[in-house]
């Protein structure tokens, strides 16, 4: 249920509209934005074949020369995030533009916000928010507050002009934030936390999930989605090219649940949202493809290449159930 005991379709009905105006509008004007990324470096553990317990660290050594590299790719993605081409490879990729720059839909959305427990008067933080738009349309269709963290200056600087255009400044703050350490927070803070596929560019996840834990009241919900969770064998060259563009750590099914329940959580439901994961991602490569003349311009003939190869891949271990993205929602007992 949405707000006031309105069904969530009902409310988006009335309050998305003015944030998907505001979206086409920043399209238009060609502003830009960076949203969550993580650009650091680690080795490919050379583990026996036996599945471990422990989360496998993917980095890439790389010279400064490579390091500015994978900032120039972002520069790409996330600086023309808002141009009509990005906005229209996200409408093909995912149905339904709403700002985000994960494996996450909109009707997905809708599915974790029954939870969330979200009402009016509830606060609500999302960490990695990018560009907000997936937290302005929680915001709209449950009356909650919603405040946002990402490490991007630009990604808040957007997520604070579309919460003004779409009239949440009094119920939306977006601010920048590293999400690696112990957040700006004080304790017993929110009734939600939410992290939607940025839980894996985070190297430390007992202390990361400890801190949310932390600022979560009594009874919040805490709910993230770990994309890159490996339930099957995996090639050294298809982990290289799953962890372009910075550290992932890959982690065996049931090590989110262990350190949930380290954390003093308590696990609520944890579901394999793989499939949805596999089609956005050939969604995505498709949609790209055929704008592929205008993305090589942008973003370079290699650049461009090896995005398509990421997503390739992606779709192909997702698709086959050897690289999964799992839905995690826990508890902070009352």
């Amino acid at each position: 249920m949405g707000v006031e005991g309105l069904p969530i379709r009902r409310v988006m009905d009335f309050a998305w509209p003015a944030i998907r105006r505001a979206l086409v509008n920043l399209a238009y004007q060609g502003g830009r934005s960076e949203l969550f990324k993580s650009v650091e470096s680690a080795t490919v553990s050379k583990s026996p074949t036996k599945l471990s317990c422990h989360p496998i660290r993917a980095e890439v050594q790389m010279a400064k020369t490579t390091s500015r590299s994978l900032t120039g790719r972002y520069d790409a993605n996330y600086g023309n995030f808002q141009t009509e081409l990005y906005a229209e490879i996200r409408r093909e990729a995912f149905g339904e533009d709403i700002g985000q720059n994960s494996w996450l839909t909109s009707d997905e959305q809708d599915k974790f916000l029954e939870w969330l427990d979200l009402a009016p008067g509830k606060n609500l933080l999302d960490v990695a928010c990018g560009a907000g738009g997936p937290a302005l349309r929680i915001a709209a269709a449950t009356g909650c507050s919603v405040i946002g963290v990402d490490t991007h200056d630009q990604a808040i600087a957007t997520a604070c002009s579309l919460a003004s255009q779409g009239g949440f400044s009094e119920r939306a703050e977006f601010r920048a934030a590293e999400a690696t350490g112990p957040l700006p927070f004080s304790d017993a803070n929110f009734d939600a936390i939410t992290c939607i596929d940025a839980i894996n560019h985070l190297p430390d996840r007992p202390h990361v999930i400890a801190d949310w834990a932390r600022v979560l009241k009594p009874g919040g919900r805490l709910l993230f989605t770990d994309p890159v969770t490996v339930t099957g064998a995996l090639t050294n060259a298809e982990i290289e090219v799953r962890s372009l563009g910075g550290l992932y750590l890959f982690v065996p099914h049931g090590y989110d649940e262990r350190i949930i329940a380290q954390c003093g959580l308590r696990l609520l439901a944890c579901e394999d949202v793989t499939a949805n994961m596999a089609k956005v991602a050939e969604a995505r490569r498709t949609a790209r493809g055929l704008r592929s003349t205008a993305l090589r311009e942008i973003e370079g003939e290699s650049e461009y290449e090896n995005q398509q190869e990421f997503l390739a891949v992606a779709a192909r271990v997702a698709r086959e159930g050897r690289l999964s993205r799992f839905l995690y929602v826990s508890k902070k007992p009352d």
